[in-house]
């Protein structure tokens, strides 16, 4: 199922969550909504869902208008953080629930139904434990149950609201990889909400970064982390560093200085960098301060400099570094960013 949302627009006590916000899901896409607390990320789940309805835009399942549609006529399925399962029913009953409460028209049989739920619990990995209750199942499984009961009534899209926020980080990782192959053979429109970075760039076809109510980017993992459109984007994906500089004749200027990079069109702004995109070098133009702390990651170490600042507060970078390299406490270390991005001003 397409998705299209289109202009949308949602206040509350007039304060805009979502201002002028559209979007194209492609069907069988598996869409991430990453951004901090506040960005409306949830809000714009919650739309698409029924939960909530627009104060102005629409919002189209394939060419029909769902804008004022309930959550029962938009046949969706939602899967909670917090799993929201029934703690007195089976497995087996809260993965039927969706179906038996159907109207008795549209109810299927007592077979179908168990066949249905069986089928599914072999598909989430959980066959054999339709008689369990919550209580006797993991915090992934618990996951797993709530994700089949949102599949059982074959939902047009899936909706997910921080799916994994509640569990341990190994199981996050578990269930990340997991969901992305289920998502692969059902073929569903997923939607999911996250905060996590590394959850949204591992699981998702294309990462919506929203902030303060609007879409800030779309893209693949690739764009949003290597090709930022924004300095909210590039701060907020990965670690950066930023610092004031101004292009003169095609050289890169930090305080006056050349710092040994260049850029065509001139005038001041903010250089952005990765920890990962620098060199350490010995020559006369290039960034430079004091070490004041060096810590472990992987196989590279992260250095931390503090760049003098004429009197007033450093200028804070961080660097990754060789293992080999030679860093010392208080030491100075010169350095060049290999890939930036300069935002004007």
């Amino acid at each position: 199922m397409e998705v299209t949302i289109s202009n949308i627009r949602k206040e509350f006590d007039r304060f805009p969550a979502l201002n002028d916000v559209s979007l194209k899901i492609a069907s069988g896409e598996l869409i991430a909504l990453l951004g901090p607390s506040g960005s409306g990320k949830t809000t714009l789940l919650r739309l698409i869902a029924g939960l909530d309805f627009p104060t102005d835009g629409k919002i189209f399942f394939g060419e029909e208008d769902a804008s004022h549609r309930s959550v029962q006529e938009r046949n969706v399925g939602f899967v909670f953080q917090h799993y929201a399962l029934f703690r007195h029913m089976t497995v087996a009953e809260n993965i039927s629930f969706g179906l038996k409460v159907r109207p008795s028209s549209a109810r299927p049989p007592k077979a179908e139904i168990r066949r249905r739920v069986l089928e599914l619990l072999d598909m989430v990995q959980l066959g054999g434990l339709e008689k369990r209750y919550p209580h006797q199942l993991s915090g992934g499984q618990r996951q797993r149950v709530a994700l089949a009961r949102a599949m059982a009534i074959e939902p047009h899209i899936l909706l997910l609201d921080e799916p994994f926020g509640a569990l341990d980080a190994k199981v996050r990782k578990e269930l990340r990889r997991w969901l992305r192959e289920f998502h692969d053979r059902t073929g569903h429109t997923t939607v999911f909400v996250t905060h996590d970075q590394e959850e949204a760039l591992e699981l998702a076809d294309r990462v919506v970064v929203m902030s303060q109510g609007r879409i800030e980017q779309v893209g693949s993992a690739d764009d949003v982390y290597d090709r930022p459109g924004s300095p909210f984007v590039f701060s907020f994906i990965g670690e950066s560093s930023q610092l004031p500089i101004e292009v003169k004749g095609g050289t890169v200027l930090f305080q006056g200085q050349p710092i040994g990079i260049s850029e065509a069109e001139e005038g001041a702004g903010e250089l952005f960098f990765r920890p990962e995109d620098v060199v350490l070098v010995d020559a006369p133009d290039a960034l430079f301060g004091k070490v004041t702390a060096c810590r472990r990651l992987a196989g590279t170490r992260i250095a931390e400099i503090d760049i003098a600042n004429d009197g007033h507060a450093p200028y804070h970078v961080e660097v990754e570094v060789p293992l080999h390299a030679p860093v010392e406490l208080r030491s100075e270390l010169r350095f060049r960013p290999t890939r930036w991005k300069i935002f004007r001003k």
